[in-house]
């Protein structure tokens, strides 16, 4: 391996041309010579075996009617029909010779008996003189009674001038081919030239710390390149600035309940009279730290779901009974909180999926809806299929409905951000991750989130695609 890759290394130096787009457009020169070749060749051939088809069955058509009239008339009526057949024979690729038992020519346009054709049932394709020039015939014998012998052949002359067009054709590609070659290095390097340097621009502005910087547009062919990378940089300062609020929001939501630990902690070292007292500081600064345990854990959870490894655990999934199941456990949760859990679900098609991040995603909304509902109130968990253009079900809408305050308008878009929790939900214990999960999950599934006011409450709704494409 190591020798092979240091002869490749050696030829790329020793190869005189370094332009790639020069050795782009011989490339492809090159490939489109070849595809050419590989057409005509295979034009030639099946053109060829069609001709030789061709000319077989008017051998065999010629033979069958002759050979009869050989039946009816005997020598008499075989000559006259060759010499009609020669008559009418206006392309004069028509051969044919009748000799008796003793060999002599009876009939026929062919000088004499060929020595090369022996055998009967066997088709012969042989090099003959014609008036003043040489060419190519296929013949074929047949043995009649008496000794009499017929030879019917046809002259392929029209297979070697389709060979010599297609031989010219072949020619005058390969000049064309490298006239295009040399014109088309001259464009493709400037165009490679172009995005390089555009390119080029762009990173040097992004290592000297803009990241604001785009490659222009200017509407040629590059610019599907240099939408493409505008893009990633623009995906880049999204994830740059995401991880910039992670980290503010994480420095923010973790300083409160560490803080409230060693609070809790100094004052049990200062003023716990008794063992007791002692442990519960001890026990509740435990609390903060799992707390914060469990924070990381979800973090860790989001990453794990958002970089796709999670779909090696992809199975069928039977959303009936994983929706008849979630309602079954939540309902008691429900009836502690004093509220009500109805399942409002049509019968729904199997789908490709992760079964315990597609129940984690639902508990989340459940919890959500347990947290936010006043007493009395009702949950609804509903499921059924969308049509695509009324034919077949093209998605699964799920959604879970509360009965709280819902959510601003303003809070809507931003609801799926780690760690952002709306003004209603101030109060309530959480650490805003629960949407976030919710959204990793629908992105790794190719669905989706939205959340909508229903005045009362809220309606969280997750798409997810039949298909898993």
């Amino acid at each position: 391996m190591n020798n092979t890759k240091k002869r490749l290394i050696s030829w790329r130096r020793r190869w005189p041309i370094r332009s790639i787009g020069v050795n782009f457009a011989l490339a492809y020169s090159v490939v489109f010579l070849i595809s050419a070749s590989i057409f005509l060749s295979f034009t030639w051939w099946s053109t060829t075996n069609l001709l030789n088809r061709h000319v077989q069955n008017a051998i065999e058509t010629d033979a069958s009617d002759l050979t009869h009239r050989w039946r009816v008339g005997g020598p008499r009526a075989l000559t006259h029909a060759i010499k009609e057949r020669l008559d009418q024979n206006v392309d004069d690729d028509a051969l044919y010779l009748l000799v008796d038992g003793l060999g002599r020519r009876l009939a026929g346009n062919l000088p004499g008996w060929p020595v090369k054709i022996q055998k009967t049932d066997h088709y012969y394709e042989l090099p003959i003189k014609r008036y003043s020039f040489r060419t190519t015939a296929k013949f074929r014998v047949y043995k009649l009674t008496k000794g009499y012998r017929l030879i019917i052949g046809h002259d392929v002359k029209g297979r070697e001038l389709f060979r010599h067009i297609i031989t010219e054709t072949l020619v005058w590609c390969a000049l064309m081919v490298s006239i295009l070659a040399l014109g088309g290095a001259f464009v493709v390097r400037r165009l490679f030239r172009h995005v390089v340097f555009s390119i080029a621009r762009t990173t040097r502005a992004l290592a000297n710390g803009d990241l604001n910087h785009r490659i222009a547009l200017d509407g040629s062919e590059t610019d599907l390149v240099a939408e493409t990378i505008n893009a990633m940089l623009e995906r880049i300062n999204r994830l740059m600035d995401g991880v910039k609020q992670v980290s503010n929001a994480i420095a923010h939501d973790l300083r409160t309940p560490i803080a409230r630990a060693r609070t809790r902690l100094e004052d049990a070292i200062d003023h716990a009279k008794s063992e007791e007292e002692l442990r519960e500081a001890v026990s509740l600064a435990v609390g903060d730290l799992d707390n914060i345990t469990l924070i990381f854990e979800a973090l860790l959870r989001i990453a794990q779901i958002e970089a796709g490894a999670k779909r090696s655990a992809f199975a069928e999934v039977d959303l009936n009974k994983l929706l008849e199941n979630m309602a079954e456990f939540y309902s008691v949760s429900a009836e502690e909180a004093g509220l009500n859990l109805a399942l409002n679900a049509s019968s729904l098609p199997t789908i490709i999926g992760d079964k315990s991040l597609l129940q984690q995603a639902i508990a989340n909304l459940l919890d959500n809806a347990i947290k936010f509902t006043p007493q009395g109130g009702t949950i609804t968990l509903e499921a059924h299929t969308i049509p695509l253009e009324s034919t077949s079900p093209d998605s699964i809408k799920i959604s879970v409905r509360d009965e709280g305050v819902g959510m601003a308008e303003k809070d809507i878009n931003r609801a799926h951000e780690r760690f952002f929790r709306a003004e209603s939900a101030r109060n309530t214990p959480g650490s805003g991750l629960g949407l976030s999960l919710v959204q990793a999950i629908m992105s790794l599934h190719k669905g989706s989130l939205s959340l909508q006011n229903e005045q009362p409450g809220l309606r969280v709704i997750l798409t997810l695609p039949l298909s898993d494409s």
